[in-house]
């Protein structure tokens, strides 16, 4: 381990009293406690990821967590299986019919999109769950299978004490600004670019 002498472990001492000071200040500041509006968005990886992992936290204050799947569906994914081991803390909801280059059925599409915002109002009135996730629905409202203007306004409606996060990218700027915390995952360098195959455990 490398030396410290006294004078900069002092220095470095005192700095951090005085970064403590500001950081217990700044927190002390903020009093309001609300259902947030969280958005993951941009063209990097990690959006629905990030989103699983807000899950796992919620459950673990002991708050349930409902999960709408807006375009996934042909693919099993290994979030599904691990979170069925919280049984009906889970509400989890798979209701997309795969990525829309697949379906190429512009009918079909906006009908499964439609029912699976049916299913996130439902899930967004269960006084029971404290996180719904609703995954890829940018990519519904980028396409308009749903009209935007609406589903903004039903998300602010929600009850005070929830938190939505929706994932997918290319995120509306109507919903950009009504969300209270928005994300972009920015791509700096993908392997599948150097030909590596979607892998279980990284891509699903």
């Amino acid at each position: 381990m490398k030396e410290i002498d006294q004078t900069t472990e002092q220095r470095h001492r005192a700095k951090m009293e005085n970064r403590k000071a500001v950081q217990d200040a700044e927190v002390a500041e903020k009093t309001v406690e609300k259902g947030l509006l969280m958005v993951h968005t941009g063209s990097g990886k990690g959006k629905s990821t990030a989103a699983f992992g807000l899950a796992l936290r919620t459950l673990g204050h002991n708050r349930r967590v409902g999960i709408v799947q807006f375009i996934k569906g042909a693919w099993s994914t290994g979030e599904q299986p691990a979170l069925a081991v919280f049984g009906d803390r889970i509400a989890w909801h798979t209701m997309g019919e795969g990525f829309t280059w697949e379906t190429q059925d512009l009918k079909r599409d906006i009908a499964a999109a439609e029912k699976a915002w049916g299913m996130a109002l439902e899930l967004m009135a269960d006084e029971t769950i404290g996180l719904v996730i609703l995954d890829e629905l940018n990519i519904a409202l980028r396409y308009d299978y749903l009209d935007l203007e609406k589903v903004v306004a039903q998300l602010q409606a929600r009850r005070a004490d929830l938190h939505v996060v929706v994932t997918g990218r290319n995120a509306k700027p109507a919903l950009i600004e009504a969300a209270d915390l928005v994300t972009e995952m920015t791509l700096v360098k993908h392997h599948f670019k150097a030909g590596v195959k979607a892998q279980a455990g990284i891509e699903f």
